[in-house]
């Protein structure tokens, strides 16, 4: 989850915008924030809680407008990463219909085509107001996917390019609502795309085992190949081929589940500091580590990976960039881009840690991914069952009665945001969980380390007041 606010202002009133991915979430007033605060202290106690910015009496000043932005970011920030507060369906649920209220789409009755990774499109019969897992359950009834398996898969927002192209841009989250997610977007090019939503491929066999998700796995590994997600070797291309027109569906994911890169989702061609700045990277997230192609300075390839068991922290940064036009005029709504970074602290050797930068659009979604891979290696070191994890995961979330009311408040008016830098650190759920004793991979590739602490990536919110 990425999260960043910037303060509206305007001479009526003022207002903070809530940024999912560098893509407008929803639009909120101090105010609405103030009433959360009161409802979620009267739900969790006041002891719970973190201590909310005061109202003021006057008018405030400048300098007065940008600490209380600071302060509301610290707010949201802390309610967000609280485990209790963050996951909290009263959280959730005001993030829900602060976004349907700001894209001003109506609860009723809509059609929603969530692609599979053969390419073909399921339409579900949804309402407007109806969150990630909702739509999740019914792509599941669709699809006649066993409720035991539903967890196994995840909604995903994509874009495909003109040339076939697919961009992860993130994971559906439980405090957005995909169909109005995917239609403030106004843009063809953006699918909701349904595909699994585990790392290790022991769990493929349990998919399998339905004729359901043995269908969906096969087709996903498929579309793996032919974009080139997966690497195949002639011989290997041969077999596959041989398996595919017999039918044996299985056997073509055994074989699959043998080949580099099975399971990973590639990035777009990125910027990384490592191992010097400004080079070319292509970034792939599987096998429990982030698999870098980098092109040198002197265009010599080079190819290793970073082992999320030996990073001991990571975190998301955003900063405002005015578009490249030329001109220096200050960021604003109409003319900032928004540029992310992941970076994290890696145990290059003994004693010897390292910051690797990641500049890329992707930032987000590449720290989700590194989260999930920790949220399965915690379970598997404790004896626990990914089953009762994916099912806590996918039952653990609100019903559908308590998202559908319409919010019916006035829209916000939107205008120039300050000429700022916003770079916030991240924690998390698992702040500073220690996975000692889970072994690294040998391989040449990796660039080393066994012990890992998790800070999950978030980006703080913040600003203004009614």
């Amino acid at each position: 989850l990425h999260l960043s606010v910037r303060p509206l202002v305007n001479a009526i009133l003022m207002a903070y915008n809530i940024h999912v991915n560098g893509v407008l979430h929803c639009r909120v007033r101090y105010s609405q924030l103030l009433s959360l605060h009161e409802q979620i202290k009267k739900e969790y106690g006041s002891n719970v809680v973190p201590a909310f910015p005061p109202k003021k009496i006057f008018t405030l000043t400048p300098a007065e407008v940008e600490q209380r932005r600071e302060q509301l970011e610290k707010y949201m920030q802390a309610v967000r990463q609280d485990p209790l507060l963050g996951s909290s369906e009263l959280f959730n649920c005001f993030l829900r219909k602060a976004q349907q209220e700001t894209q001003q789409i109506p609860t009723e009755e809509a059609a929603l085509d969530i692609c599979l990774s053969n390419g073909q499109k399921v339409t579900v019969n949804i309402l407007t107001s109806d969150q990630t897992e909702d739509v999740l359950d019914a792509v599941a009834t669709k699809l006649d996917v066993p409720e035991d398996l539903v967890g196994y898969f995840s909604l995903f927002l994509v874009r495909e390019s003109v040339d076939g192209g697919l961009t992860f841009v993130r994971k559906l989250q439980e405090f957005e609502l995909p169909y109005v997610s995917i239609t403030s977007l106004q843009n063809s090019e953006f699918h909701i795309l349904l595909r699994k939503s585990y790392w290790d491929m022991a769990y493929d066999g349990d998919v399998m085992d339905n004729r359901i998700g043995l269908n969906l796995l096969y087709a996903q590994t498929v579309a793996d190949i032919e974009r080139g997600w997966i690497l195949v070797n002639k011989e290997q291309h041969k077999q596959l081929k041989s398996l595919q027109e017999k039918g044996s569906k299985k056997e073509f994911i055994h074989l699959g589940q043998t080949l580099k890169y099975y399971g990973y989702i590639k990035f777009d061609p990125c910027v990384t500091d490592f191992p010097e700045k400004g080079c070319q990277v292509i970034v792939s997230a599987g096998n429990n580590e982030l698999n870098f192609h980098v092109k040198l300075p002197n265009d010599q390839m080079k190819e290793g990976s970073f082992k999320v068991t030996r990073m001991r922290c990571w975190r998301v940064t955003s900063s405002q960039v005015p578009v490249s036009n030329g001109t220096t005029n200050p960021c604003n709504s109409a003319k900032c881009d928004v540029k992310l970074e992941l970076a994290f602290e890696y145990l290059m050797s003994k004693d010897r840690l390292q910051w690797v930068t990641i500049t890329s659009q992707q930032a987000i979604m590449m720290s989700i991914c590194l989260q999930s891979m920790v949220d399965e290696l915690m379970v598997k070191k404790s004896g626990g069952s990914i089953k009762k994890m994916l099912k806590k995961r996918h039952n653990g979330t609100y019903h559908r009665s308590d998202s559908q009311q319409t919010v019916k408040s006035p829209p916000l008016v939107d205008t120039q945001d300050p000429n700022r830098e916003q770079i916030v650190k991240l924690s998390t759920k698992l702040s500073s969980v220690s996975l000692r004793g889970i072994s690294a991979s040998n391989s040449s590739n990796d660039i080393s380390g066994n012990d890992f602490h998790g800070n999950y990536a978030f980006e703080g919110i913040g600003d203004d007041d009614l």
